[in-house]
C-alpha cells in the first residue's frame, strides 16, 4: 500500500517565495506549478506573480495554443507554450520595480511528456537520425510487467539510446529561450549581480509513457532509485562567487536550495523549513567541503514509470538503496560503478549496515511516512 499522499503544498508551510518575499525581493512564478489546484497556487504561496502555475503537471492540451492553462490566457493560434513562457518572463526582467530586487521561479513545463516539438526542428533532428543511423537501431528492450495495480498488464520499455527526434526539438526549445532570458539579464545590466540556477526535478523519462529519452550510462530514469531517476543536471552562475568552468564534485541535493539563497540574500536560515538542507555557498565560493556525512531519498510510492516504494542515502562513493516491498537493500560505489551494475551488499556488509543504519536514523529523524503491506494482495 502506497504511504499517505498529499495532492497539494499546505498553506501552512513557509515557501522560499515567502521568505524572499519577506526579506523585500518581487517574487515572481512562470510556467509549470504542480503543487495543488486552487487554493494552493503560487499566488498562495508567496509569489506576487503568477504565470502558467497551476495543478497540472504537464500542458493537457498540448504545447501548441490554444492550451488551455487556467492561469495563462491562450495566444495566437498555433503559438509555442515556453516561446510564450519566454516571453512573460523577459516582460517581467524588463518591467520590474527597479528599487528592489527578484526571485525568478521559472519552471518550464519542457521537457515533460507530450512530447511536441516545432515542426521545423522536429524535421531537423529527424534527418540528423536519419544521417547518423540511428533508424536502422533498435531503441527500446521490452521489459517486466509494471509492479503497480494500474499498469499491470502492461510491460516497462526501456530506451536503449538518444534517438527522438521530438524530444531533441524540445531540448533545443528550453536552451534557445533560456539563452533569450540570459540574455535580458545582460541587455538589462544585472548579470553580474544575478544567481541563476539550472536544475530538473528527476532524471529523463526512459522506461515508460513513450520513454523519449535515454540516461546511459546511468540505470533507469524518472520514478526510480537509481541513478537514471535522481542524478540531475545541475549549473549556478554566479557572478563574482563562483569561478567560472568550475566542477564541483561534491553530492549535492534540492533541498539545499533553500538554505543556499536565504544565505545569498542575507536572510536568517530556517532550519524547521529547509530540514535536512544545508547552504551551498561555501561550496560555490570555493572555501571547502560540507559538513555532512549523507544525502538521502525518500518515495514511498508506485511511480508511473515502474520503479517500487523505496528510499536510499549517498555517502561518499557509495549508495545503498533499500526497497520496501521485501526490505532488501542493494549497494553500489558510484565512483567505480555509475551504472549500478555489481550489488556489493554481501561482499562488504559492513558498508552495507553502517548505510542502512544511517539511513533508518534519518527516515526517524523526518518522520518519513512507511509504506505498510497490502493484506488483500494476492499474488
Amino acid at each position: 500500500l502506497s504511504a499517505p499522499y498529499l495532492h497539494y503544498l499546505p498553506r501552512t508551510e513557509k515557501t522560499i517565495a515567502s521568505a524572499l518575499r519577506d526579506g523585500g525581493y518581487a517574487t515572481w512564478h512562470v510556467g509549470k506549478w504542480h503543487l495543488g489546484a486552487e487554493p494552493y497556487w503560487p499566488e498562495k504561496h508567496g509569489f506576487d506573480v503568477n504565470i502558467a502555475g497551476c495543478d497540472w503537471g504537464h500542458p493537457k492540451k498540448g504545447y501548441f495554443s490554444p492550451w488551455g492553462i487556467p492561469t495563462l490566457p491562450d495566444g495566437p493560434q498555433g503559438q509555442y507554450l515556453p516561446d510564450r513562457l519566454a516571453d512573460e518572463a523577459i516582460a517581467l526582467i524588463r518591467n520590474r520595480d527597479r528599487s528592489k530586487p527578484f526571485f525568478l521561479n521559472y519552471w518550464d513545463y519542457l521537457v515533460h511528456t507530450p512530447v511536441q516539438g516545432k515542426p521545423e526542428l522536429l524535421e531537423k533532428y529527424r534527418a540528423k537520425a536519419a544521417a547518423l543511423g540511428l533508424d536502422a537501431r533498435q531503441h527500446y528492450e521490452d521489459g517486466e510487467f509494471f509492479p503497480c495495480e494500474h499498469k499491470k498488464t502492461q510491460r516497462v520499455r526501456r530506451r536503449l539510446l538518444q534517438g527522438d527526434p521530438g524530444y531533441a526539438a524540445m531540448v533545443q526549445s528550453m536552451d534557445e529561450n533560456l539563452g533569450r532570458i540570459l540574455a535580458t539579464l545582460e541587455e538589462e545590466g544585472i548579470a553580474d549581480e544575478t544567481i541563476v540556477i539550472f536544475t530538473s526535478d528527476n532524471g529523463g523519462l526512459s522506461t515508460a509513457e513513450g520513454s523519449p529519452t535515454c540516461n546511459a550510462p546511468l540505470a533507469e530514469g524518472k520514478g526510480w532509485m537509481y541513478e537514471g531517476g535522481t542524478r540531475e543536471p545541475l549549473i549556478v552562475r554566479w557572478p563574482g562567487v563562483t569561478k567560472a568552468d568550475s566542477v564541483c564534485a561534491e553530492a549535492v541535493t534540492s533541498p539545499d536550495f533553500y538554505p543556499t539563497l536565504l544565505e545569498a540574500a542575507g536572510l536568517p536560515p530556517m532550519p524547521e523549513q529547509h530540514v535536512d538542507g544545508v547552504s551551498l555557498v561555501p561550496l560555490l565560493a570555493g572555501r571547502g567541503g560540507l559538513d555532512r556525512e549523507a544525502i538521502f531519498w525518500h518515495y514511498p510510492h508506485y511511480g508511473n514509470q515502474g520503479g517500487t516504494p523505496g528510499c536510499s542515502v549517498r555517502s561518499g562513493d557509495w549508495k545503498l538503496i533499500e526497497f520496501f516491498e521485501d526490505r532488501r537493500v542493494e549497494l553500489y560505489n558510484l565512483r567505480q560503478d555509475v551504472g549500478e551494475d555489481r550489488d556489493l551488499s554481501r561482499e562488504q556488509p559492513e558498508i552495507a549496515d553502517r548505510l542502512r543504519a544511517l539511513l533508518h536514523q534519518w527516515l526517524r529523524d523526518v518522520d518519513a511516512q512507511i509504506p505498510q503491506p497490502n493484506p488483500d494482495y494476492a499474488p
